[in-house]
C-alpha cells in the first residue's frame, strides 16, 4: 500500500489520492484531468491548422496577362486608360517575379512598386481595390497621413501590414504576397528644403521609414498595433513578394510641372487647341524629379520606379460613371429602390444635370454619389412602407432636391 501511495501522474504532480483515475504509461502515468487537457490542446492545434490551410485556400493567386486585367478594369474603372495599361503590366511583371523565384542566370528582377498621381475622385483607390480583387490576393488600404517618425505619437510604418495581416486572419504565406494601397502620400512630403527647429515627424522621418519596407525586408509587425499592447509578440513579415501602390492629389505639382513644360509657346505653327489641351492636364507630363520638387525625397522615388497619372474627369467620363460600370450609381441606387418593391426611373437630363453640377464644384466621381443623395434622400426616407411602386425623377424634381440640399450652396471652384 505504501507504493501505491507514492504513486502520482507524471504531468501535474498530483498523487494517485487526489485523482479519480491514473493510467500507467511504460515509465509514468497521467490522471484524467491532463488527459482532457491535452484533448483541447489537441483540437485546438488541428483547429488552427485548418484555418491556416483554408485561408491559403481563399488566397489562390490568380495571375492573368495584362490584356486580361485591363479588361476587367473596364468593367469597373472609366477611362484612364493610360494608368490601366501601366497597372496591368507592373502588376503582370511583379507576380511574374513572385511565382518565378529565380533563374538560372541568377538574374534578379526586382519589385515594380507603383505611384499614382490624380485629382480627387478619380479612381485611384478603386483601381487597386480592383486589381486585388482580380488576383484574389490579400488587400489593404493605408492612409499615410497618420504615420509619424518612430517614437513620436501616432502610427509606425509597421502598422499597415498589421492591416494586411488582419485582412487575411494572420496568414503570413497570403500576406507576403498581398498589395497594399498606401494613400495620400503627399501628404508626408518633405515641408521645406530649409532645415528646422523642430522635427518634421510626419513628413520626411515616414519616408525614410518607408525606404525598407518597399525595397523588402524582414519586418517585426505587432499583430494588434503596437502602441496599446507592448508585450504582444511580433510576427515576422518579409515584404519582398508584397506590392506597394502609392496614390495621391499632389496638389500644386501642375505648377511645378508647367514650369518644366513649355505651353506658353508663340508663333503662326502653334497649335492653340492642342496648347490649351495640354495646359488643363498637364500630370501626363509627370516624371520623378516632378515629385522630387514637391517633397517626396529621392531614395524613395528610386524604390517606386513605376510613375503614372490619372486623367481629369470630364463630362463624357462622368456621364459614363453614372451608368456602365458593373456597380455604377444608378444601378446601386435602382437596386435600393428594388428591395422595397419601387421601379426607379431617371430622366436622360437628370443624369446630365448630375454631371453638369460635379464639374461645378470639382467634386470628380465621389461628387456625383454626393449630388443622388441629396436628390434622392427625400424619396428614400417618405416612399418605404407605402404602396407606391413606381418612381420617376424628372429634371424638374431633381432641380428642385438639390436646391433643398446643402451641396446647393457650395461656391463653384
Amino acid at each position: 500500500m505504501a507504493k501505491a501511495s507514492q504513486l502520482h501522474c507524471s504531468f501535474c504532480g498530483r498523487n494517485r489520492d487526489e485523482v479519480k483515475i491514473l493510467i500507467a504509461g511504460q515509465d509514468g502515468h497521467i490522471c484524467e484531468n491532463c488527459v482532457e487537457h491535452a484533448q483541447e490542446i489537441i483540437a485546438q492545434e488541428l483547429t488552427s491548422k485548418q484555418e491556416g490551410a483554408h485561408a491559403s485556400a481563399n488566397f489562390k493567386l490568380n495571375v492573368r496577362r495584362p490584356a486580361e486585367i485591363k479588361k476587367f478594369l473596364d468593367e469597373y474603372v472609366i477611362g484612364q486608360d493610360d494608368a490601366k495599361k501601366v497597372l496591368s503590366v507592373a502588376v503582370y511583371n511583379h507576380y511574374k517575379r513572385v511565382n518565378n523565384k529565380q533563374s538560372q542566370d541568377d538574374v534578379e528582377i526586382e519589385k515594380s512598386n507603383i505611384i499614382m498621381v490624380g485629382e480627387t475622385g478619380t479612381g485611384k483607390t478603386l483601381l487597386a481595390k480592383t486589381i486585388a480583387r482580380l488576383l484574389n490576393v490579400p488587400f489593404a488600404i493605408v492612409d499615410a497621413t497618420v504615420f509619424t517618425e518612430a517614437g513620436y505619437v501616432g502610427e509606425d510604418v509597421e502598422s499597415m501590414l498589421t492591416r494586411l495581416l488582419q485582412n487575411c486572419n494572420y496568414d503570413v504565406t497570403a500576406a507576403e504576397r498581398g498589395i497594399v494601397y498606401v494613400d495620400e502620400l503627399d501628404k508626408i512630403a518633405r515641408k521645406g528644403d530649409n532645415p528646422s527647429i523642430t522635427r518634421d515627424v510626419s513628413g520626411e522621418g515616414v519616408q525614410q521609414g518607408l525606404l525598407k519596407m518597399l525595397e523588402g525586408t524582414e519586418v517585426l509587425v505587432p499583430p494588434q498595433g503596437g502602441r496599446k499592447h507592448p508585450e504582444q509578440k511580433m510576427i515576422k513579415v518579409d515584404t519582398k513578394n508584397i506590392l506597394f501602390i502609392c496614390g495621391g492629389a499632389f496638389d500644386g505639382i501642375d505648377k511645378v510641372i508647367a514650369r518644366r513644360v513649355n505651353t506658353n509657346a508663340i508663333g503662326f505653327s502653334v497649335n492653340k487647341e492642342e496648347q490649351e489641351h495640354q495646359r488643363k492636364n498637364l500630370l501626363q507630363f509627370i516624371n520623378a524629379q516632378d515629385l522630387k520638387s514637391f517633397g517626396l525625397i529621392p531614395e524613395l522615388l528610386g524604390r517606386l520606379p513605376v510613375i503614372t497619372h490619372l486623367n481629369p474627369l470630364d463630362t463624357e467620363t462622368l456621364r459614363n460613371i453614372l451608368t456602365e460600370p458593373k456597380n455604377s450609381l444608378i444601378k446601386q441606387f435602382t437596386r435600393l429602390f428594388e428591395l422595397e418593391g419601387i421601379e426607379l426611373l431617371i430622366d436622360n437630363d437628370v443624369m446630365d444635370f448630375m454631371v453638369k453640377k460635379a464639374l461645378e464644384y470639382k467634386l470628380g466621381a465621389r461628387g456625383l454619389r454626393s449630388i443622388c443623395e441629396s436628390i434622392l434622400t427625400d424619396a428614400m426616407f417618405e416612399l418605404p412602407g407605402t404602396d407606391t411602386r413606381k418612381l420617376h425623377i424628372t429634371l424638374d424634381y431633381a432641380e428642385q432636391m438639390f436646391g433643398k440640399s446643402k451641396l446647393s450652396v457650395l461656391k463653384v471652384a
